[in-house]
């Protein structure tokens, strides 16, 4: 009896022990210098991250409810979205988009001339590309993701960059009143995928402090801001509407 008594102790134990592993989420709150953010964290090598933009009829799908309902008529499942970068009022993309390995819409390089506060946030250059393909994932530079030419299975161009190289992007002012919401992606050495949202406003500044600072991210991306971002996390309770219409790019988790 003794003996059975410790071997039920002992299975109860190991079951506490592997629980919270087990029911780990993607989706962290955490905070930096005040300020809060949302951090979802993939795996490339384990979790099927894509880009997705239009449906089967050719049409941008727009939410994340018509995207869920696209995945499951195709027997797969929603696990996450955040919107994937800027877009125009048709919900195109605003350069580069890849998705399974095609090439849906042509990387901008235009330079726009004019004051900071005149130049949309995309031209603030450098801009760039988060991608997804044989090597994992990665946040590079415009031109130097022209050049390099990574083989992209999905990719999605943004601007601006947040971090490069680990050097915070030049035009951002380390005292800026400019807060507002923003999202944003970087690779973490080990080849982790961190997507960001903040809870509540911050400057361009403070935010890529948080990737650089916080989650140790050489390089990441500004995806959108102001009313724009957009978040589906079923263990967060959110599915967040989109603002303008619609959403362009949307950086999804599948299963």
């Amino acid at each position: 009896m003794r003996m059975r008594l410790l071997q039920l102790a002992a299975a109860f134990l190991m079951l506490v022990s592997v629980s919270p592993a087990a029911s780990a989420e993607p989706c962290r709150d955490e905070t930096f210098r005040s300020a809060r953010y949302i951090v979802c964290t993939f795996d490339p090598a384990k979790d099927d991250l894509r880009l997705y933009w239009r449906g089967p009829d050719g049409s941008p799908l727009r939410t994340f409810d018509g995207l869920a309902q696209v995945l499951e008529e195709r027997g797969r499942t929603l696990v996450f979205a955040m919107n994937g970068g800027m877009y125009e009022t048709d919900l195109s993309p605003v350069g580069l988009h890849i998705e399974n390995g095609r090439m849906l819409s042509k990387a901008d390089t235009k330079t726009v001339t004019g004051r900071p506060s005149q130049v949309p946030n995309f031209y603030k250059k450098p801009n760039g590309v988060f991608y997804l393909g044989e090597g994992g994932a990665g946040v590079l530079e415009t031109g130097r993701f022209l050049a390099q030419r990574p083989k992209a299975r999905f990719a999605t161009q943004s601007g601006p960059m947040l971090v490069i190289d680990g050097a915070i992007h030049p035009a951002f002012i380390v005292k800026s009143k400019d807060f507002k919401p923003r999202n944003g992606v970087g690779v973490s050495d080990d080849g982790k995928v961190q997507l960001v949202m903040t809870r509540g406003r911050v400057s361009f500044y403070e935010f890529a402090r948080f990737f650089r600072d916080g989650l140790g991210t050489q390089n990441a991306l500004f995806l959108d801001g102001g009313s724009a971002p957009g978040l589906y996390a079923p263990e967060l309770r959110r599915n967040d509407p989109p603002s303008h219409g619609g959403y362009g790019p949307i950086i999804a988790v599948v299963e």
